[in-house]
């Protein structure tokens, strides 16, 4: 492949990338607004529920949230009833955060079951080979976002 056309299919590529970024963004921020939460709250909730428990540090690690945030966090997730805090049993000071699945689900179930639906509709017109090159570009590309994020936290 000559360089032109490598360019062009990269540049196609990153449009395309920025255009499903920004629509991801929009429906997030639209199921979160039916859901009764922010943007920011609702995709931290997805994070926390695939936690059994967490600490607020733990939280904080993931996040690159400041304990501060992370703690007006919980408190606004636990007034709606998606997560609630439980003392340790080995040392009373440590609180551990515990997501309430099943609210979490009434509340976000009915929002997200459309989408399921489609989401697995697409999928079934790809083989199965293009759906392993999709998700390791997925898997990749979040490394690297992960690596952008924690490299910017850091500093």
């Amino acid at each position: 492949m000559n360089n032109n056309k490598s360019d062009n299919i990269i540049q196609q590529f990153r449009m395309a990338s920025r255009k499903y970024s920004d629509a991801s963004i929009f429906m997030h921020e639209a199921i979160a607004r039916k859901a009764g939460l922010t943007g920011s709250d609702h995709k931290y909730l997805g994070l926390i529920l695939q936690h059994e428990q967490l600490t607020a540090g733990d939280i904080s690690k993931l996040t690159g949230l400041t304990g501060g945030a992370v703690t007006g966090l919980i408190d606004r997730l636990g007034k709606k009833k998606l997560l609630k805090r439980q003392s340790s049993k080995d040392d009373r000071r440590k609180v551990i955060i515990v997501p309430n699945m099943e609210n979490s689900m009434k509340l976000l179930q009915p929002i997200f079951s459309g989408l399921q639906q489609k989401t697995t509709d697409l999928l079934a017109t790809f083989s199965e080979r293009e759906i392993k090159v999709i998700e390791r570009y997925f898997n990749e590309a979040a490394i690297i976002m992960n690596e952008t994020t924690n490299n910017l936290n850091s500093k």
